[in-house]
């Protein structure tokens, strides 16, 4: 799967039986998304990426860009927003682990990112 495919694809309702992402699934999307770090935080492992922006007009307009997404796909992100700077942090909550939903929803990030000029 290459990553734009993983742009494409939109969130699954999660009730909290699904399980994580395997290892195996793991090995295959986390190529996909290669800026972002697993990092744990009160034991939930999560993705973050933090985004470097000219001033804090474009921080805020990134993080509105991702608060829509995020409500369109019923996903939301942790995101701590500081001039300059956005940090963003994918991890399924009904499961406290990281799903297939965050991989798409960081792609989804990167490519907002991207298109940013």
């Amino acid at each position: 799967m290459d990553k734009k495919k993983l742009t494409q694809q939109h969130c699954v309702p999660c009730s909290g039986n699904e399980p994580p992402v395997s290892k195996e699934e793991m090995d295959e999307l986390k190529p996909m998304i290669p800026d972002w770090e697993i990092v744990v935080k009160n034991g939930s492992p999560r993705l973050r990426r933090t985004f470097g922006f000219p001033d804090f007009k474009e921080a805020l307009k990134f993080t509105n860009k991702v608060g829509d997404i995020a409500e369109q796909e019923g996903h939301h992100p942790i995101i701590t927003m500081t001039w300059g700077r956005v940090t963003v942090e994918w991890y399924t909550h009904a499961i406290s682990n990281i799903h297939k939903n965050d991989f798409i929803m960081a792609s989804k990030t990167d490519q907002i990112y991207e298109e940013k000029e």
